[in-house]
């Protein structure tokens, strides 16, 4: 069993916001976002409000549920033809690992017989022509072909048992960290400046195994045709119905179809055809000089300098000369690892907001659907489903998929009376968050769903569309990922700490929400194309101890605290891994890896994988294929420090480097044994 939690309470904020994050992130990654009113001014009813005006309605949706046989457990999606067959992998027994305690080291910690290591760092070369790092005489030249900053989705291709191709994201930067004696705003330099816009972006790297181990090291000798960097100038296309509408067209771009780089890359996802798809977050803060518009407020662009003064240096980034410049950023970027040439495509179809990721599951007739969370407090749960099916081997085909179809965003309606959602986390009367829920339509290809919003605006101001829909207010959604052994579906929500007790509802059971909790939705039938699905609330994050916590009603003395579940992914056997951002303003420990069975008898039972450096954000995290490695990718170690002082000296012993490392078991054993 699992370690125990330590016996302590749950700590008060201590000056954090948005559920534990360093005022630091807070600042450079999302631009104080939560210092600021939620964006989301809609009406949109709580759950409360929808039962007492509506008691009927829930009743009929809760009968219709019974009728079609969707209020219970869903039986195994068949998640499309590349999931079938005698082959598809069963549950397993949990996870037998010692867990790691709650620390505050200053290293990557890791179970009783695992090993990691560093497989790339911050300014580790990348293309054959990229200078060897030297962090007192960078150049913007040299950063765009060395590693970026901020590393967090980790994506896999595998070219064979022993190569790979690594994709990472690279968010944002720490210019505290990065340069010596920066002064920040005003003071920065031209060149510091640029040299930020090149480490965002994302890097591919060849990496190959070491031996017959879990472990993998980065290639450093060859050609190595397929690495490349990807940075905020990289010529881009604008794919899908809003391609060449009027709202995208600029001065640079008169056609609205081509588009300079990607901004505040988070999270991500792979596609059944091998590309992999990049989500842009908080890509408002880049942006100075915002006119006051609705629109621009629902995206929080504001008027004034930006905080990172890019406009200095770039003037797409005023908005007062080219307003439609950011109308461009916010989307989903596909990128095709194995043709170091071509274009990334910005899939306008699936929607413009703060993309945490996309996930794809083929649904049971081949078509293809991704989930996809917009990571804003009181903001949406989106999926989209293509018109077209899934053609294994038709790989030009395939790179079409996601440029028509329908995109949806999630209503749900628990099944317990108001009066028992009291926003402390107590459960209701029934021993579960649960109830069921709806894909609304917001528009088809071509056809918009929205009244008054034509095609075009529902691509590009998503949100004001969902609003108008009468979409659920959901506590940051993060990452959302599809079980490849159930297809259901998990939805890291990362915390609220705006949500007031009266704005409880059954789906979001806590107000204030600092801790975070996860969400299962099951489809209608296990189809992914399905517009109905119940859901529950299987973990609700804190301190065990702590009465306002659930763990799917496992024991609490046999699970480890945890905080602010950011990003998730499965293992082959489909455990549940949830990585975390948040928990030392909350928990006082380091954030880290956790592993959870969502099925059986050991549903619940957390354990901790690893823990990360000091200040640092648990980020990726990917399962290889063949279960033998955890790739994990710890962001912004010690990003309260500066230059001169640092308050981390992880990886190398000098300088915080945001790097990826990879974990294995010493015996060659699957991970989680």
């Amino acid at each position: 069993m699992p370690e125990p939690a330590p016996r302590r309470r749950p700590l008060p904020l201590l000056g954090q916001v948005g559920g534990g994050r360093s005022r630091r992130t807070c600042e450079l990654r999302c631009g104080d976002a939560c210092f600021h009113p939620a964006p989301n001014t809609s009406d949109n009813p709580y759950f409360g409000d929808v039962l007492s005006r509506s008691l009927s309605r829930r009743s009929a949706l809760l009968a219709g549920a019974v009728g079609a046989g969707i209020l219970g457990l869903a039986a195994p999606a068949a998640a499309g033809r590349a999931d079938r067959g005698p082959g598809r992998p069963k549950p397993s027994p949990r996870p037998t690992f010692r867990s790691v305690l709650p620390n505050s080291d200053d290293r990557v910690t890791v179970p009783e017989n695992y090993e990691q290591h560093v497989i790339v760092r911050w300014g580790d070369p990348v293309l054959p022509d990229a200078p060897e790092f030297d962090v007192h005489h960078q150049t913007a030249w040299a950063q765009s072909r060395q590693f970026g900053y901020n590393c967090d989705y980790v994506g896999l291709y595998q070219l064979d048992d022993n190569r790979g191709l690594l994709w990472v994201n690279h968010e944002y930067t720490n210019e505290n960290l990065m340069f010596a004696g920066y002064g920040g705003g005003a003071a920065a330099t031209e060149e510091q400046i640029r040299i930020a816009m090149a480490a965002h972006g994302g890097s591919l790297v060849e990496i190959e195994r070491v031996g017959r181990s879990g472990r993998w090291r980065l290639v450093t000798e060859g050609p190595r045709s397929h690495n490349r960097r990807i940075t905020t100038d990289t010529r881009m296309r604008l794919t899908g119905p809003a391609a060449g509408d009027a709202l995208l067209r600029t001065a640079e771009d008169p056609a609205g179809t081509e588009v300079r780089g990607m901004l505040n890359n988070c999270s991500g996802g792979t596609t059944p055809w091998g590309t992999f798809l990049t989500g842009e977050e908080n890509f408002n803060q880049y942006f100075g000089h915002a006119p006051g518009t609705a629109e621009n407020a629902r995206y929080g662009l504001a008027g004034g300098a930006s905080g990172r003064q890019w406009e200095r240096v770039d003037e797409r980034f005023d908005l007062s000369k080219h307003p439609n410049e950011a109308h461009r950023f916010g989307y989903i970027v596909e990128i095709d690892p194995l043709d170091p040439g071509s274009v990334p495509a910005k899939r306008t179809m699936l929607g413009r907001f703060k993309h945490e990721g996309a996930n794809v599951r083929l649904a049971e007739d081949g078509r293809v659907v991704a989930y996809m969370g917009d990571d804003e407090r009181f903001d949406y749960l989106y999926k989209f489903v293509s018109r077209d099916r899934y053609r294994e081997g038709s790989r030009r085909h395939n790179l079409t998929l996601l440029d028509t179809g329908t995109l949806y965003v999630a209503r749900l309606i628990g099944n317990s009376p108001a009066g028992e959602i009291d926003g402390g986390g107590a459960l209701p009367a029934d021993g579960e968050f649960d109830g069921t829920g709806e894909w609304i339509p917001l528009t088809s290809d071509t056809e918009s769903f929205v009244e008054g919003f034509g095609v075009a605006e529902v691509l590009v101001h998503t949100r004001l569309a969902a609003d108008r829909a009468g979409a659920t207010k959901m506590d940051r959604p993060e990452d959302v990922e599809p079980s490849p052994v159930t297809g259901k579906v998990y939805v890291a929500l990362t915390n609220n700490s705006a949500r007031e007790p009266g704005q409880a509802d059954e789906p979001n059971p806590r107000g204030p929400n600092k801790y975070g909790h996860v969400l299962e939705i099951s489809e209608n039938g296990g189809d992914a194309a399905a517009t109905a699905f119940t859901w529950s609330v299987p973990l609700v994050c804190g301190d065990p101890e702590d009465d306002s916590t659930y763990y799917a009603g496992f024991d609490k003395s046999k699970v480890m605290p945890i905080s602010s579940p950011d990003n998730l992914t499965f293992d082959r056997d489909g455990n549940l891994w949830i990585s975390t951002d948040g928990q030392p303003g909350t928990l006082g420990s380091n954030d880290g890896l956790h592993v959870m069975p969502v099925e059986g008898r050991f549903r619940g039972e957390l354990r901790t994988f690893a823990t990360v450096p000091v200040e640092a954000e648990a980020c990726g995290p990917l399962i290889s294929q063949d279960n033998k490695t955890v790739f994990l990718a710890p962001q912004h170690p010690g990003e309260d420090g500066t230059f001169e002082s640092p308050t981390s000296r992880w990886p190398d012993g000098d300088l915080p480097r945001p790097s990826v490392v990879c974990i294995w078991h010493k015996g060659g054993a699957d991970i989680g044994r």
